[in-house]
C-alpha cells in the first residue's frame, strides 16, 4: 500500500501555490526540472541550521553528523537504484552532464584509443555527445550514431554493423524531447553481446519509474537530483565497485587523496576519489529526502498515474486544437512517457511559450540540448510540455485552453 495521490503531492509542493499573471501556476516543465516537495526543502534547511560542517574531516559532533548525512545519502541513493554495493558505487557530481564528463574523462581516457568506437544515438542530450566529441579530438576515437526512424524510435535494424569496433554504447533511457521510452535491458544486452560496455542516461527515468541498475545490467548510469524532486547542483554517477576502482580520478585536490608527497599523490579509494573539494552536502541531504519521498509515493504507482495522464494528454492534443498542434514523438502511450514536444503550425515555439505564460502555463521552448534530433526531424525548436507526479487532468485542460488561444491569436 502506498500513499500516492497527486493532490497530496501538490499540497506538499510549495511552488504550486503561486499565481502567474493572476492565474494559478500550471507547471508543465518537469522534464527540465521537477518541483521539490517541502520535505526536501526542510531537509536542506535542517542541515544548514543544525548540522552544517564539512565532511570527512572534522571530529567534532556536527562534523560527524554532516558526514553521516552525506554518506547516508550516498547509500540511500544506491539502494534506491538497486546498486549491488550501495555505499561504494555512487559518486556525487554536479549534474548528469558532469557525470558523463566523468565517464568520458576518466573511464574513456583510460580505456579508449584511436580507432575505438563510442556508439550513441541521434536522440541523445548534448551531455552524452559533446564529451565524446572532445575525446575524439584528443584521442582519435570514432563517435557513431544509432539513427532515429520516422516513428520517433531508434532504428535498430542495422545494429550488428553499428556495433563493429564499439567499446561503449551510451544511450538515454527516455528521450527528453520525444518522450520515447527505449528498451534499456535489451540495448544493454546487445552491447554486452558485442563485447561493449553500456552507459545509460537515466535523467528522465529515475523520478518517474522504478529504476534497477541490476535488472538493466548496465555498466554506468547517470542522472540528476533535480529531475527527481530533489535540488539543483547535484548529480549521480553509478558504476559497479570493480569498475570504479579501475578508474583514475577526474578532478584533483582536497578530499580525493589518500596521500600527497613532493613526488606525487595517491588517490583515495571508492567514490570519494572523484569528489575533490567540499561536496554539495546540503544538496545530498535534499536528495536523500527526495528518495524517501518518492519511495513513499511508490514509483510503480507514479508510473501508472503518469501513463494514464499521458493517454489523456495525447487524446486532448489530437482532438482539441483543430489539427494545428503536432506532437513530435510516438503516438502510442505505451511507447513513451509524459514529455510532449509541440509544433504549433505557423507559430514559433518561443511565441507559443510566451502566450502560454499569460495563462500561467510553464513550458520550455527551444532545442532542448538535442540538436542532432532536431535536425533529424527538420525542426529548429519545439515548445515542450512535461508531466510530474503533481500534474492533474485540470493542468492539461489549461494547456489546451492556452494552445487554442495561441492558434487563434496567430490565425
Amino acid at each position: 500500500m502506498t500513499s500516492f495521490d497527486p493532490r497530496r503531492v501538490r499540497i506538499d509542493t510549495p511552488l504550486l501555490t503561486r499565481e502567474i499573471h493572476g492565474r494559478p501556476i500550471t507547471y508543465l516543465d518537469s522534464a527540465s526540472s521537477t518541483l521539490p516537495p517541502r520535505a526536501v526543502i526542510e531537509a536542506m534547511d535542517r542541515y544548514y541550521t543544525g548540522h552544517h560542517a564539512n565532511v570527512h574531516r572534522g571530529v567534532y559532533q556536527t562534523a560527524n553528523e554532516a558526514t553521516e548525512i552525506y554518506e547516508g545519502a550516498r547509500a540511500e541513493v544506491g539502494r534506491f537504484i538497486g546498486a549491488p554495493d550501495p555505499e561504494n558505487e555512487v559518486v556525487f557530481t554536479k549534474n548528469t552532464t558532469e557525470a558523463f564528463n566523468l565517464l568520458a574523462r576518466s573511464w574513456g581516457a583510460a580505456n579508449l584509443r584511436a580507432g575505438d568506437v563510442v556508439l550513441v544515438t541521434e536522440m541523445e542530450h548534448h551531455a552524452n555527445i559533446v564529451p565524446w566529441f572532445q575525446l575524439r579530438e584528443e584521442r582519435g576515437i570514432e563517435v557513431r550514431f544509432v539513427p532515429l526512424g520516422d516513428d520517433f524510435r531508434l532504428d535498430l535494424k542495422d545494429l550488428d554493423r553499428l556495433f563493429e569496433g564499439v567499446k561503449l554504447f551510451s544511450f538515454t533511457a527516455i528521450s527528453n524531447v520525444l518522450g520515447t521510452r527505449n528498451p534499456v535491458a535489451a540495448l544493454v544486452r546487445a552491447a554486452h553481446d558485442h563485447g561493449a560496455l553500456a552507459a545509460v542516461d537515466a535523467a528522465q527515468a529515475v523520478g518517474h519509474q522504478r529504476t534497477d541498475v541490476r535488472a538493466w545490467d548496465a555498466d554506468f548510469v547517470c542522472f540528476s537530483a533535480h529531475k527527481m524532486l530533489g535540488p539543483t547542483g547535484l548529480g549521480v554517477f553509478w558504476t559497479r565497485a570493480a569498475i570504479l576502482a579501475s578508474m583514475p580520478p577526474f578532478l584533483g585536490g582536497g578530499g580525493m587523496i589518500a596521500d600527497v608527497r613532493t613526488d606525487g599523490f595517491v588517490p583515495a579509494s571508492g567514490p570519494t576519489r572523484f569528489e575533490a573539494g567540499t561536496p554539495p552536502i546540503a544538496e545530498a541531504a535534499g536528495l536523500r529526502a527526495a528518495v524517501r519521498y518518492l519511495t513513499g509515493l511508490g514509483l510503480d504507482a507514479v508510473a501508472e498515474y503518469e501513463h494514464a495522464l499521458t493517454v489523456t494528454a495525447l487524446d486532448l492534443l489530437a482532438e482539441s486544437v483543430d489539427g494545428r498542434v503536432r506532437v513530435i514523438g510516438p503516438r502510442e502511450a505505451t511507447e513513451r512517457t509524459g514529455v510532449f514536444s509541440l509544433d504549433v503550425e505557423g507559430v514559433h515555439p518561443h511565441d507559443v511559450a510566451q502566450v502560454l505564460d499569460e495563462y500561467g502555463v510553464c513550458v520550455r521552448p527551444g532545442h532542448h540540448c538535442a540538436k542532432p534530433l532536431m535536425r533529424r526531424y527538420g525542426l529548429a525548436a519545439t515548445a515542450r510540455a512535461s508531466l510530474g507526479p503533481y500534474t492533474l487532468r485540470g493542468d492539461l485542460d489549461v494547456l489546451v485552453e492556452a494552445l487554442q488561444a495561441t492558434v487563434k491569436l496567430f490565425g
